[in-house]
């Protein structure tokens, strides 16, 4: 453990901000494994203390309701060319860590692991592996993001596909796959890759012997796999360990072939739910004890195509408590199909489509996260990705949509933690052989089933850039708050081409309000305070310059809020991990007070009576849609 002097030099951090100063070395930890590392400036999350779940809802050491934005990293997981790993080395591991910092503006990403390559031999996990993949997880925990992996699989394995197939899969090693002697992998007239898993005879069976442990195969996965996360807690120090948020069991879980008589719910009791109850002890033993299991349901219990869904989401699992995370992902089939979606999304386009994630995760009495969500960059349906990606965003943070967020805001709900797929440095620069065929070399995209969905690539200079609107995705978003979250919506006025995208726009009754955003960008977040002493932050994007911002707040109203000090309700502080990006912080003093603050970038040098009427006018505002405060419930 720290010592008592790091440990109070922890607790200043969080009640000033950094302590770090010009000439003043950062003060270093000792680490359970005899080594030191430098406490990353402006930390706050440092303090010994792992993310739990609490009511429903990720809370840190302080008592803070935290949210998880960012990425998946990466897709190139599933690709032989860097050996299983998500980069090529621990330099461009590093390059990617701070890009997605300062320029996607994530705080946490999904961090994918391979099956085959950590047990390429029966029993034999590859330390060798492990240790390059610890690694590479690292860069991302000293930049302060945190990470929870994935041993993630896409048809089961890459292993059924023959070198002329025209698929390919990832997850389990060859060992698994020659166990069960499956038949000649044919999806038949498939036009996407994912019809292969209700299609594709080969896949079917091997994922259906997976979930019945045919062979024992389940059983080495577990064995894999506590192997895995004991080695992480070993070779992580104390406070990279804390940045570790849990652990995602199976990507995607899909029965295969159902058994007579069974459905989708059944499957998911009989042999799902087990299966995550195993892995859950298998958490345990490695020393996870405090690090929830972010379990998905069935993949088709929240379908965008009714013919695809499924009764599911984990029905019967009762309440998950906080060993449980509800996981899952979403993506709307019908806009990827280019045919059952005509024209763009619109505002509140997916607003029903999360709601019911939070109606089923406050059923469960669970946290949850949208572990993937995105849309193609490339293609016939390409030019739909800034309205798709905006509304999913949109849903994210609020069930409600824009027309109507301002005249019922206490039905918004929680905000959602989301990773977005994908953070893939290598786009478009693969040199992957498909299915091992030295004939078929894949470049493009994702290099992988002809996807192509990263934010983000390497431009001709080696830079890491956006593939994306930055205003889509460098948002303002309460990543942590002191209390509850009552309220939160965010007016990112992203671009479809040259086309400025206004869902929520401040409406007439707000006549000052409306005049200090203007045309530019705005957040409000409206909370209740806590019993903590550490402040709320909101991720403030890059193109959001302190020097330029104005808040508005019940706690101050400012243009140009200062840096952080103990004595400013209002201010300015880095984002951990030295990365360069920054959040806003709004200390409050009290418990269970309402408290707003609006945050926006539409205004130049505002006077101050414009910004005391437009205070005056959201405290009107607040006081009329929040009488009583009350807790979001489903409805």
């Amino acid at each position: 453990m720290p010592n008592i002097r790091t440990r109070l030099l922890a607790v200043l951090v969080v009640l000033g901000g950094s302590l770090v100063t010009a000439g003043v070395p950062p003060a270093t930890a000792t680490t359970p494994h005899g080594s030191s590392r430098a406490i990353p400036p402006g930390s706050l999350w440092f303090d010994g203390a792992p993310l739990t779940v609490r009511g429903g809802r990720f809370t840190d050491g302080q008592g803070r309701e935290i949210v998880l934005r960012g990425y998946n990293v990466s897709g190139e997981t599933k690709l032989a060319e860097n050996g299983g790993l998500p980069f090529a080395s621990v330099a461009d591991a590093r390059e990617s860590a701070t890009a997605l910092r300062a320029l996607g503006g994530g705080n946490a990403v999904r961090f994918l692991l391979s099956w085959a390559y950590a047990e390429p031999v029966r029993g034999r996990v590859d330390t060798a592996y492990l240790a390059a993949a610890t690694e590479q997880m690292r860069a991302f925990l000293d930049a302060g993001i945190r990470v929870y992996p994935d041993f993630h699989q896409d048809l089961h394995s890459r292993h059924l596909f023959g070198p002329d197939s025209w698929y390919t899969g990832d997850g389990a090693p060859k060992w698994a796959v020659d166990a069960g002697s499956y038949p000649k992998e044919s999806c038949g007239l498939c036009l996407f890759w994912g019809q292969n898993i209700t299609q594709n005879a080969a896949v079917r069976e091997a994922q259906y012997d997976f979930w019945h442990n045919s062979h024992g195969v389940q059983d080495a996965f577990l064995d894999t796999a506590q192997t895995t996360m004991a080695y992480l807690e070993q070779h992580l120090d104390e406070g990279e360990f804390a940045g570790i948020t849990g652990f995602d069991p199976y990507n995607e879980p899909y029965a295969g072939t159902y058994d007579l008589g069974q459905t989708s719910r059944t499957w998911e009791r009989d042999l799902l739910w087990p299966f995550y109850e195993r892995f859950r002890a298998r958490m345990d033993a490695a020393g996870w004890q405090d690090k929830p299991a972010f379990v998905e349901p069935n993949l088709f219990w929240n379908a965008g195509i009714s013919a695809q869904k499924q009764e599911g989401g984990l029905l019967d699992a009762g309440t998950l408590g906080p060993g449980y995370v509800l996981n899952t992902h979403f993506y709307d089939q019908k806009a990827i199909s280019g045919v059952l979606m005509w024209g763009k999304a619109a505002d509140g386009q997916y607003a029903a489509d999360f709601a019911a994630v939070r109606d089923r995760a406050f059923a469960a009495g669970a946290a949850a996260v949208v572990s993937e969500f995105g849309h193609p960059l490339s293609g016939t349906v390409a030019d739909k990705a800034p309205t798709v990606l905006k509304a999913m965003y949109q849903a994210l943070d609020s069930r409600l949509s824009g027309a109507s967020w301002w005249n019922r805001p206490s039905a918004s709900g929680p905000v959602l933690s989301g990773t977005q797929w994908q953070w893939d440095l290598y786009s478009g620069r693969h040199h992957e052989l498909m299915n091992d065929n030295p004939g078929r070399v894949r470049t493009a995209g994702d290099a992988w089933n002809d996807e192509d969905l990263s934010a983000v690539r390497l431009d001709d200079s080696g830079n890491a850039a956006l593939r994306q609107d930055a205003r889509l995705l460098d948002r303002l978003y309460p990543s942590a708050t002191a209390g509850t979250a009552l309220a939160f919506t965010y007016e990112d006025r992203s671009r479809d081409g040259s086309a400025t995208l206004t869902w929520n726009p401040v409406p007439a009754a707000l006549p000052n309000v409306a005049k200090l955003v203007g045309a530019g960008r705005y957040g409000l977040l409206v909370w209740r305070s806590g019993d903590g002493g550490a402040p709320t932050e909101l991720h403030l994007p890059a193109s959001f310059p302190p020097a330029a911002t104005t808040v508005v707040s019940d706690l101050g109203a400012v243009y140009g809020p200062p840096a952080h000090t103990l004595a400013t309700p209002v201010a300015v502080a880095p984002e951990p991990g030295g990365t360069g990006s920054r959040r806003l912080l709004l200390t409050d003093a009290d418990s269970g007070v309402p408290h707003f603050a609006l945050v926006t970038d539409g205004a130049t040098a505002p006077p101050a009576d414009l910004l005391a009427a437009a205070r005056a006018e959201l405290a009107g505002w607040v006081a009329a849609r929040f009488p009583w405060t009350p807790l979001w419930s489903p409805g």
